[in-house]
């Protein structure tokens, strides 16, 4: 009996660590808790070490040393695979390249709303040399401070905005160089959907109809009982990169993982590439703050369709004092061709 059981147990952890490792395949990747679960890799793998050590342990008991053993075998598998992904994406590029005359900055930071002051924002993008600077969770009172400070460093910027009224979480606010022309806010509709769900995303278009399409992100976390919003959400925010010329930003509330399936060709949601992952930091947690990098989840994004190609990322784990739970994440972008 106690064998039968060892076997039942051996080949459930098998299943769970193959779910937990390649979702996917199982299209799990945003089903409650696989989502969350999945978007912990770093974490993932260090669980995956401990079970791995404990299983250890126990082969030392003669009775239970074959059980022990196939659970050594599986968490290894299991981590070593997940630790596998990871590198894939990159473990972190602590530099950008430098600023070419045709390149764009964009630089996405989740501000947790007064948590961080306008003065830190404003010096943050202005050191980053940022062309466009997506904050969700930021209003647009604080946003146009944020303009005014950078004005005055010699960087100006339009302010836009989109509000769904009520505290700071339900601004998203999109500050766009000069440089790239006059933009303008639109409504862009999706199905029956013309903006993500519970928060605020914003659509801006070059009024001239030369540049990108700029989209500032803030899809809805996904707790459990906002799942399929989060799942709308993400399918409004691929549909907006079905255009040639797109550049999104911000809060996705979701990693590449869970992603998967709705992108475009080769693109990571709709037409739209991870810049993180095409330069190496596509493993570097933005959030929590709390956590290190590595064990955080990537979760804000700086994507872009092929008119662009990313040449160089940072995440700013230098501002993890500055108020946020949200890491910046930076961007360099140069024309494809």
């Amino acid at each position: 009996m106690l064998r039968l059981l060892g076997i039942l147990v051996t080949v459930v952890a098998a299943i769970a660590a193959a779910i937990i490792t390649w979702p996917q395949f199982f299209r799990l990747e945003r089903t409650f808790p696989i989502a969350q679960i999945v978007s912990l890799r770093g974490a993932v793998v260090v669980a995956c070490l401990a079970v791995a050590l404990l299983a250890l342990l126990l082969c030392l008991v003669r009775p239970l040393r074959a059980f022990a053993g196939s659970i050594v075998v599986i968490a290894l598998v299991a981590g070593i695979l997940n630790a596998g992904i990871l590198v894939s994406r990159g473990l972190g590029e602590a530099t950008l390249p430098e600023k070419t005359d045709a390149a764009i900055r964009v630089m996405t930071w989740n501000t947790a709303g007064a948590a961080t002051d306008a003065e830190t924002i404003a010096k943050t993008a202005v050191a980053m040399q940022a062309d466009i600077v997506a904050l969700p969770e930021t209003t647009e009172a604080t946003g146009i401070d944020v303009a005014l400070a950078m004005k005055e460093m010699g960087s100006p910027m339009w302010v836009h905005e989109e509000n769904y009224e009520g505290w700071d979480a339900n601004w998203t606010t999109l500050l766009i160089s000069p440089d790239l022309g006059d933009y303008a806010v639109v409504e862009s509709t999706s199905g029956s959907t013309t903006n993500t769900s519970e928060v605020p995303s914003v659509v801006a278009m070059p009024v001239d109809g030369d540049g990108p399409i700029v989209v500032a992100v803030h899809a809805v976390a996904p707790r459990q009982r906002y799942m399929e919003a989060w799942r709308t959400d993400l399918r409004w925010l691929a549909d907006q990169c079905a255009s040639e010329d797109v550049i999104m930003a911000g809060d996705f509330n979701a990693t590449v993982d869970n992603m998967a399936r709705l992108g475009l060709e080769d693109g990571t949601l709709g037409r739209c590439r991870d810049a993180a992952v095409d330069t190496g930091n596509g493993a570097m947690g933005t959030w929590s703050t709390d956590l290190p990098a590595l064990l955080g989840t990537p979760i804000d994004h700086v994507m872009a369709t092929g008119t662009w190609r990313a040449t160089g990322s940072v995440v700013l784990t230098s501002m993890d004092g500055a108020g946020s739970d949200h890491r910046p994440l930076v961007v360099q972008l140069e024309p494809a061709d």
